[in-house]
């Protein structure tokens, strides 16, 4: 199997390396934070008993953690086939580390980028061969989603996204191939239905839990707007707000007072165990 490079130890970016080392490929994931690094293992631990324990097929936790280390240096990365990142969703933070990646890696890797957002030909711009940039938007559980938003941008190659949507091919995954722009398909939609969903609550016209349940059994949706908001983590709502917002000069996408308000409190949802299923008619919960 190929070796390739996750950037990123955080949830999404050990989701993925779980993906990669189950599916039988040898993953380096880069992540510079000693203490990101330490709690990786245990969390692609955690995961890997999950989707176990879930799917009943698959290897263990220890097999898919014999594929994986962990380096903060960059010409640790061991010349990987195909490099995908999964910083956080800050412009800044994405520019370093593409940069970096499109220096230390050979010419022939693709550069995949799991944002949620960020327009695929503005991340390319940042490379010396542009036709290597695509977009994977993993979703979050990334190891129990079977399907990726693939987003191929004006300057990726036919070649870049064949070798991706093989790639996907074998984690088991099936890729739906999207054009270029802001929010892509996915974070178009939701992200103004998150916006929109968390203003209702701020009004009173509803709480959250009576909003999922109006989206559950009038629609059949599974999961609600606000349950899948504490699902993916509020920081990363808003920080996808925020860019959907600078990248379509729509004020729309100007995040709620209500989101802005949790995430300043810490409630960021499941990964904080508060979020909008604990606060109290739009208050942040005392």
């Amino acid at each position: 199997m190929e070796n390739h490079a996750v950037l990123g130890g955080g949830t999404m970016g050990c989701g993925v390396a779980q993906c990669l080392a189950a599916a039988g490929h040898t993953v380096t994931v880069f992540e510079p934070d000693a203490a990101a690094r330490e709690a990786g293992p245990d969390r692609v631990r955690a995961g890997a008993r999950l989707a176990k324990m879930l799917r009943r097929d698959g290897p263990g936790p220890d097999e898919v953690l014999g594929r994986i280390r962990w380096t903060g240096r960059w010409d640790e990365l061991d010349s990987p086939e195909f490099v995908l990142e999964c910083v956080p969703e800050r412009l800044p933070v994405k520019e370093e580390v593409l940069r970096a990646a499109d220096e230390h890696s050979a010419p022939g890797t693709v550069l995949a980028s799991c944002t949620s957002a960020i327009p695929i030909d503005h991340l390319a711009g940042w490379l010396g061969d542009p036709s290597r940039m695509i977009g994977t938007h993993f979703m979050n559980p990334a190891p129990l989603k079977d399907t990726v938003e693939v987003a191929s941008g004006p300057r990726t190659s036919s070649d870049t996204l064949r070798r991706t949507t093989e790639l996907l091919g074998s984690l088991g995954k099936k890729a739906i191939v999207v054009g270029d722009g802001p929010g892509f398909v996915s974070n178009r939609v939701l992200m103004l239905t998150v916006n929109e969903a968390a203003t209702v609550v701020h009004q009173g016209t509803a709480d959250a839990a009576t909003v999922d349940a109006v989206f559950q059994q009038c629609f059949g949706h599974r999961m609600g707007p606000l349950r899948t908001a504490d699902l993916i983590g509020l920081d990363t709502i808003v920080d996808t707000l925020v860019v959907l917002r600078e990248f379509t000069g729509d004020p729309r996408f100007e995040p709620s007072p209500l989101l802005a308000e949790l995430v300043a409190a810490g409630h960021l949802g499941e990964k904080s165990g508060r979020g909008f299923h604990l606060a109290a008619r739009g208050r942040v919960p005392s």
